[in-house]
């Protein structure tokens, strides 16, 4: 039995200091919560303290009870009435009293019940039969430690594992009881004072209803078994939780956070062969990796995790020297669906494999994957700034030259809006030379393209270019909103395409434009090789910006300069972007290999691949149990 005190804010001796005494004592006697509460369940009482100021106070004079506030919901107030509160004042309020006491807030009334003031043992037991905690109104510490007592003395009780303030922000659909043991120590609710480090991703805000953090393969097992038993909620993959398709977090649902899992090691140093964890960014690796004169292309920024980037593509600053990031994957040992571990490569279970690099997200887990490394020494770092009046002569004329290049030189190409007219544009880029000099030669192309305003030009080890990425600490990462972001791949960047985006670019409702270089090492792979089969284009391309109906007024007018789109940089989940994405035998294949290896679609919540497309719906019961 789960007992509470109810204090009224409207009584004068709030103030006395004798509600730091009653809080105080329920705190130290273990009780469930304390109520701040009206006589008539007003929100705002005649006198003394409104609720919320004296919920802040207790919060802050007590260390790790619950404090019970009835917030009902609110309708929009009418702007004739000053006192009315505000729906996103209040949020903001909840918000900040989250930061002074995490995990400890209750605002909904449901979630306690109230008894008379001095009610008995009798009448408490069948109140707490409702399997909710009673709170009772008390004017003295005798009160506070009757009801103590009471709660001591309940036989058969079993302490809750989470406060009620916890338990009261779960979510409908999730049985929380059934959470593996395996999990439940490191599992984070809404409630958890750690949830705000987990729940978002580092451009996407969410609000996953449970976050499971797998730290073995088998655990990793126990997570998709739970998930198979909730296929009616979104279901989310975490490596370390940058993607920008946002598809690691959602609303409502599960996230399984492989962050944990971030072990790096070397497996065979003659053949250079790494194995690396789901969870480890690629700054952790470069860094792993640089005492032993070695490098894996991994993107242009070093809080990616490897397992999100390792299933899709990996188009980085190395990509035209050394090719993508899923050409140095050798094996990969995977959780499937229905819960069974397998490790695939070119001879075990190679038409996983072969779908692993490049539609990863689809068919499993990885836990473990097992690249192939190369010998990187130091290498020529830049980040030019250009202005220009006329980006869509900058943008052909780094088409040009970066075509050109040779392969050893791989450069990005960032802009965004216009500001009174003139753009302001980014050149990212790695030449694979140590040499200052071949260096000098290989830029000076570049920056010949628009008007340099700002360089900076280092010999650096790969180590150093992936290291400018911040560290995601116990608060996490801390996205907000709901981004949108179009990709696509370019077979050549003609002036009829630089003229078009252009034109969108002025438009001012695209915030970040990208064109990434391939080419080179990209291309010496063969297109059947894995299910990532763009290797003739000679750019990717991002647009981002806010609105999906208004993105795609801007985006659709140049979908015919493009062929195919990269998964990784795509928010759009029409299945159409499918054909997009991957040529009809491509996609037969893929849909084939998902019969085989995941057949209820568990996998759903990604660019995903229904197993059977012209079905109205998959039934659940395909799972495994």
């Amino acid at each position: 039995m789960e007992l509470g005190i109810a204090l009224d804010p409207s009584d004068p001796g709030a103030l006395a200091g004798r509600w730091d005494e009653l809080a105080g004592l329920a705190d130290e006697r273990g009780l469930a919560l304390v109520v701040v509460a009206t006589p008539d369940g007003s929100a705002r009482p005649a006198a003394g303290l409104d609720p919320w100021t004296a919920a802040t106070w207790l919060a802050g004079r007590t260390r790790g009870i619950s404090i019970g506030v009835d917030l009902p919901d609110l309708p929009a107030p009418s702007p004739k009435d000053a006192a009315a509160p505000w729906p996103t004042v209040v949020a903001k309020a909840k918000e900040s009293f989250d930061a002074l006491a995490p995990g400890r807030l209750v605002t909904d009334a449901s979630a306690w019940v109230t008894a008379p003031r001095g009610a008995s043992a009798e009448e408490l037991s069948t109140l707490a039969e409702q399997g909710r905690p009673v709170v009772v109104p008390v004017d003295s510490a005798r009160d506070v430690q009757r009801l103590a007592a009471l709660a001591d003395a309940a036989s058969g009780t079993v302490p809750p594992q989470r406060s009620l303030a916890a338990r009261s922000r779960r979510r409908p659909g999730i049985d929380y009881a059934s959470v593996p043991k395996s999990l439940a120590a490191h599992a984070i609710e809404p409630g958890d004072p750690g949830y705000d480090g987990v729940r978002s991703t580092y451009l996407r805000g969410g609000s996953p209803g449970l976050v499971l953090r797998p730290g073995t393969p088998d655990e990793v097992a126990d997570a998709l078994g739970f998930a198979r038993r909730h296929t009616h909620l979104p279901l989310g993959i975490r490596s370390a939780g940058h993607g920008i398709s946002g598809r690691s977090t959602n609303k409502g649902g599960l996230v399984v956070d492989l962050r944990r899992m971030n072990g790096i090691e070397v497996l065979d140093p003659a053949r250079r062969l790494v194995r690396i964890g789901p969870g480890a960014t690629w700054k952790q690796v470069a860094a792993a990796l640089h005492p032993h004169g070695w490098a894996l292309g991994s993107g242009d920024y070093g809080g990616v995790g490897v397992g999100g980037l390792a299933t899709a593509g990996g188009i980085g600053l190395l990509g035209r020297a050394h090719g993508l990031t899923i050409d140095h994957l050798r094996a990969v040992e995977l959780v499937l669906a229905d819960g069974s571990k397998v490790r695939a490569s070119a001879d075990e279970h190679p038409d996983l494999f072969w779908a692993v690099r490049g539609a990863g997200a689809n068919f499993g887990v990885g836990t473990a994957f097992e690249f192939q490394a190369d010998p990187v020494g130091q290498v020529g770092h830049a980040h030019l700034t250009f202005l220009t009046t006329d980006i869509a002569k900058a943008m052909a004329d780094f088409g040009r030259v970066a075509s050109e290049a040779p392969r050893d030189t791989t450069v990005f190409f960032i802009t965004g809006r216009p500001r009174q007219g003139q753009w302001s544009y980014q050149l990212l880029g790695i030449v694979d030379n140590p040499d200052p000099d071949v260096i000098v030669e290989r830029l000076t192309p570049f920056a010949q393209t628009g008007l340099l305003a700002q360089q900076q030009v280092v010999v650096t080890p790969y180590m150093g270019v992936m290291a400018s990425a911040a560290d995601v600490g116990p608060e996490g990462q801390r996205g907000f909103g709901d981004p949108v972001s179009r990709s696509a791949f370019l077979p050549k960047l003609t002036p009829e395409f630089a003229q078009d985006a252009a034109a969108l670019l002025r438009t001012g409702k695209v915030y970040f434009f990208e064109l990434r270089a391939m080419g080179g090492a990209i291309a010496d792979v063969p297109a059947g090789d894995t299910a990532f089969p763009h290797r003739a284009s000679a750019f990717q391309v991002t647009a981002m910006g806010a609105g999906h109906d208004t993105v795609n007024g801007l985006w659709d007018p140049l979908r015919h300069h493009f062929d195919g789109l990269y998964l990784s940089f795509e928010t759009d989940r029409r299945p159409e972007r499918l054909h997009d994405a991957f040529p009809p035998t491509v996609l037969n294949r893929l849909r084939e290999i998902k019969r085989r290896y995941d057949p209820g679609n568990l996998f759903r919540d990604n660019f995903n691949i229904d197993p059977y497309p012209d079905a109205r719906t998959t039934s659940a019961d395909a799972l495994p149990s």
